[in-house]
């Protein structure tokens, strides 16, 4: 499998502007610009695109990890806070937080812990960042 997204830039860094695509159509030209990646500005940039892409990856290999655990997840809702901080030169994302809760059917804890601790590591958006800390807050909601 091979998954197409692409993006478009125009004009200088600071009043320059952008558009995100994907193959798919699912991103039509979903624009950002400097002032909504480094300002205040309402609108996207690459990332949220990452963090959106990390929380939807994580919640559906949670949920795969526990059906192969013997357990049923009846709901999977995981955020992911990416932070973009000033480093040097310029700028590096030096943490993802990924906050997850889960209902799961049958499951204590202590086992849904572990699961969703391999999972931090096992999901391929994870490891495609792995040279980013990532931290997760995993909660079993009754």
């Amino acid at each position: 499998m091979i998954r197409k997204a692409s993006a478009v830039w125009t004009g200088d860094l600071q009043k320059g502007k952008g558009s995100f695509s994907s193959k798919s159509g699912a991103l039509e030209s979903i624009p950002f610009s400097f002032t909504t990646r480094f300002g205040d500005e309402p609108g996207t940039n690459p990332e949220e695109m990452i963090g959106a892409a990390h929380a939807a990856c994580f919640s559906m290999a949670l949920s795969a990890g526990l059906g192969k655990g013997g357990y049923t997840p009846v709901e999977v809702k995981t955020s992911a806070n990416v932070h973009l901080d000033k480093v040097e030169e310029g700028f590096k994302i030096t943490l993802i937080e990924l906050v997850c809760e889960a209902k799961v059917e049958g499951i204590d804890d202590p086992a849904f812990q572990e699961i969703a601790n391999a999972t931090k590591s096992g999901c391929p958006v994870s490891q495609a960042l792995a040279a980013t800390e990532i931290e997760l807050k995993a909660t079993l909601l009754s």
